[in-house]
C-alpha cells in the first residue's frame, strides 16, 4: 500500500509504514506543506496514495464526492506522537487483515486502552 501522511501527523508514520513494507510519505516530505486540504486530496487521488489525517471533517467531505479514491485513513482522536505512533500501527495491521481500503474510510479511535476500529464506504455504496 502506498501513504501519504498529512502534515498534522507525526513524521514518524512514514518510517512505521515504511518498516511494514509499504510506501510512505509525509506531505511536508513532498513539498506539499502548508498546502490547502482539496490539493492534499487532489494530490493522493492522482497517485493512488491513502491519505493518512486527523482531520476527518474535511477529507470525508473531499472524497465524498470522488467516484474512486485508494482510500482514507482518520486517527480521530488529536493526540501526540506516541498515541499516533500506536493508531498507525493498529491501522497497518487492520489493513493487512481486511485488504486495501480502496473507496473507503477506516476511522481508528482509542476507548478506554483499546484501539478501535471503524471500515465503511464513502462515497456511500
Amino acid at each position: 500500500m502506498r501513504f501519504l501522511i498529512d502534515e498534522c501527523l507525526s513524521l514518524d508514520l512514514v518510517s512505521i509504514a515504511i518498516e511494514a513494507g509499504h510506501e510512505a510519505h509525509h506531505v511536508a516530505h513532498v513539498g506539499k506543506a502548508g498546502w490547502k486540504d482539496w490539493n492534499v486530496a487532489h494530490y493522493a487521488r492522482k497517485r493512488d496514495f491513502i491519505v493518512v489525517t486527523n482531520n476527518g471533517v474535511d477529507f470525508r467531505k473531499l472524497y465524498a464526492t470522488e467516484p474512486i479514491h485508494a482510500g482514507l485513513i482518520i486517527l480521530v482522536p488529536s493526540a501526540g506522537r506516541k498515541v499516533q505512533k500506536e493508531l498507525f500501527v493498529g491501522a497497518l495491521d487492520y489493513l493487512a487483515k481486511s485488504g486495501e481500503p480502496v473507496n473507503r474510510v477506516l476511522e481508528v479511535d482509542l476507548e478506554g486502552d483499546s484501539v478501535t476500529f471503524n471500515l465503511y464506504d464513502l462515497p456511500a455504496a
